[in-house]
């Protein structure tokens, strides 16, 4: 590839509470972290992945490109949630084309809506290992509605969408470039605000993906509930802003609770994913998202599922330019990771 920004995109994660752009450029010596930066917005924009003021959070994504002085415009972005469906299903073999043509028909049994009111994608695996005349195939199915909402919205800000991506891939995206491919079981774990995505890897290959609701505004909510206050405060209390409504004892029961149910959730998940693969234990765990900064959940999840956990590192393979903070990228690591997957995208990806 030439070098240049003729394919490169500005990597967009539009979370519930926090925006984060990036954008990496093709140098010589390799790829460049150009820019990144993050911006909060007030609760109640965006609740599970659907956005309720549109104009006020086209003005903050502005705001963050202008704020970071990012002048490309063209952007990925990604979606998740419940409106996402991705299956791993298999086929008779055929080629892509042929696939192509009969891709709907074969989604039809496995997608919880109505067919006319999804977009539909796929990518074909390989061959099924159990079965030679089968291949594997990952089909994801999202709502249109969802998808237009998002297209508008980044088209509202004054930019250009090229590529609607599902964030657990962009995880997966982001763990390959950092991570030499190993025949261990590794999850994905991406704890955002108001949802978890689980993905269980085996060398660079997604065996199991799970979304499930719950997140950081769990325990935001429990501070409110006990403090009398608002969302935006509990969010400062959460984040260590000392608070006379709430004792320091108080505040750390709250997570202690909050974090024991994230682990229960993911055991269950994990149990699931057993099931299917009894011989394939998880060696280690990996976490992006605000959640994986929470020191005793990170513990406590190793304890309970018996895997190494570590935290997610997007920056480590990248050269950074000299106008970042790497102490402050440091810090965010954990929360840029889906962005920073999403700018390793080029516009001629599929």
């Amino acid at each position: 590839m030439a070098f240049g920004t003729k394919n490169q995109l500005v990597g967009l994660d539009i979370g519930s509470r926090i925006l984060k752009a990036a954008e990496i450029v093709e140098t010589k010596k390799g790829l460049r972290l150009k820019k990144f930066g993050t911006i909060e917005i007030p609760s109640g924009l965006i609740e599970d992945g659907t956005i309720n003021d549109s104009e006020k959070v086209a003005e903050y994504i502005r705001q963050l490109f202008k704020d970071n002085k990012i002048m490309e415009h063209n952007v990925a972005v990604s979606i998740g949630g419940f409106s996402v469906i991705v299956k791993k299903i298999y086929v008779q073999k055929m080629d892509e084309i042929k696939l192509q043509e009969t891709i709907q028909f074969e989604a039809e049994q496995y997608i919880p809506f109505d067919i006319s009111d999804v977009n539909l994608d796929f990518q074909i695996l390989g061959e099924n290992e159990n079965n030679p005349n089968q291949m594997s195939v990952f089909l994801v199915a999202a709502k249109k509605e969802m998808i237009n909402e998002y297209i508008n919205l980044v088209q509202m800000a004054g930019l250009n969408p090229c590529i609607i991506d599902v964030e657990a891939f962009a995880l997966q995206n982001i763990f390959e470039f950092n991570y030499d491919e190993t025949n261990e079981n590794i999850a994905l774990i991406d704890i955002g605000a108001s949802k978890t995505s689980l993905n269980i890897l085996k060398g660079f290959s997604s065996l199991f993906m799970r979304d499930v609701s719950l997140g950081c505004g769990q325990i935001n909510q429990k501070i409110v509930s006990l403090a009398g206050c608002t969302i935006d405060e509990a969010e400062k209390i959460k984040l260590g802003n000392k608070d006379d409504k709430i004792s320091n004892e108080d505040l750390k029961e709250i997570i202690s609770s909050v974090v024991s149910d994230w682990c229960a959730e993911i055991k269950r998940a994990l149990d699931f994913f057993y099931s299917t693969y009894p011989d394939d234990a998880i060696t280690k765990i990996i976490l992006s998202g605000g959640g994986a900064n929470i020191i005793d959940f990170r513990q406590l999840l190793s304890m309970e599922t018996s895997a190494e956990v570590e935290l997610i590192d997007p920056f480590s393979q990248l050269e950074l330019a000299d106008s970042l903070d790497s102490l402050y990228l440091k810090k965010i690591a954990p929360q840029a990771a889906i962005s920073v997957g999403l700018a390793l995208r080029r516009i001629d990806d599929k």
